[in-house]
């Protein structure tokens, strides 16, 4: 029912010829479990987690919705020209059980389990659940790695201070990060930014803490090219990590999303953006704020898992399949 690669030792995705697409297990891209295979080398996360949204909840169905979106991916890419599921063992650590009613003790549950995937120098494609789980997977992330090239997409900048005396929301993770030090200022930043802000203070406040700032309107004059040119030439080397709130795009494309904001960019787009960071160190990914209960057609897990494939196949490149 599994493919393996012709030296035997990789577990791919269920067979597509023989098991129909809507059978079959029910993890990403019905791909086998971390306790089926002895080694791996990109797990898949789920956290199942909305406890710092601010807005329309929800997300904490992102990751099976994510999943069940993710069905129809198939082994090969031709656009990269990369088979991720043969050049590296991908596998589904299953969901993190994150306590609803404990948001700081949630953290923490986040952080080990990400953590001890990634010990060892593997990859890791978190699906979400709200943006708060962003903090504790960077935490882990500049443990193993060092403080990382942030390259974050989302509607909203996300650095606000706090929400209602609360300094832990889907909108502060990247202010904390910025305060414990664990991404690399003047080499991380926002793409997708767009619409109004609490005040100008914003944007100052943002900018001190060394993220620049590609907006949906300035990708209109740049083109995608230019953005992926200023993407490349801003992470310069260092270790990247990709945060993907499901929000960068426009509500046309993801509908089912918490805080929804227009003039966002395709599907096509962003799927472009992803592809053109080829041959970049990605170690680790998180695309979050799906909220199936807002979706149409599943159009919105559709994307999301189609970026995480997209995002995986980056990995395949960076992956030695002898080593």
């Amino acid at each position: 029912m599994y493919q393996f690669s012709e030296s035997g030792d990789v577990v791919g995705p269920v067979d597509g010829q023989v098991v129909p697409r809507y059978a079959g297990p029910p993890t990403f891209a019905r791909l086998p479990r971390i306790d089926q295979v002895a080694n791996f080398d990109v797990a898949i996360l789920g956290v199942p987690f909305d406890t710092g949204t601010t807005y329309r909840p929800g997300a904490r169905f992102g990751p099976q919705a994510i999943r069940a979106g993710s069905r129809l991916l198939r082994r090969y890419h031709p656009h990269m020209d990369s088979e991720p599921f043969h050049d590296q063992q991908v596998v589904d650590a299953g969901d993190v059980s994150c306590n609803p009613f404990d948001l700081m003790g949630a953290m923490d549950e986040v952080d080990r389990a990400a953590t001890e995937l990634i010990e060892s120098g593997q990859r890791l494609v978190t699906l979400g659940g709200d943006h708060t789980i962003a903090l504790p997977l960077l935490r882990a992330m500049e443990r193993q790695h060092g403080p990382v090239a942030l390259v974050h997409f989302d509607a909203h900048l996300d650095t606000w201070d706090s929400y209602f005396g609360s300094s832990l929301t889907h909108g502060t993770p990247f202010r904390r990060a910025s305060e414990e030090g664990l991404f690399v200022p003047g080499h991380s930043m926002h793409i997708g930014i767009r619409g109004p802000v609490s005040a100008r203070q914003d944007l100052v406040d943002d900018a001190a803490m060394g993220f620049s700032i590609v907006g949906t309107w300035e990708t209109e004059e740049i083109g995608v090219k230019g953005l992926i040119e200023k993407i490349r030439d801003r992470v310069n080397g260092y270790a990247v990590y990709l945060s993907i709130d499901i929000d960068v795009l426009d509500p046309a494309f993801a509908p089912g999303t918490g805080t929804p904001e227009i003039g966002g960019f395709s599907t096509r787009e962003l799927a472009s953006i992803i592809r053109g960071l080829s041959g970049l160190p990605v170690v680790g990914l998180d695309v979050v704020e799906v909220s199936p209960a807002y979706d149409h057609a599943e159009i919105t897990a559709l994307a999301a898992a189609n970026l995480a494939y997209d995002v995986v196949s980056l990995m395949a490149a960076e992956t030695d399949p002898g080593s």
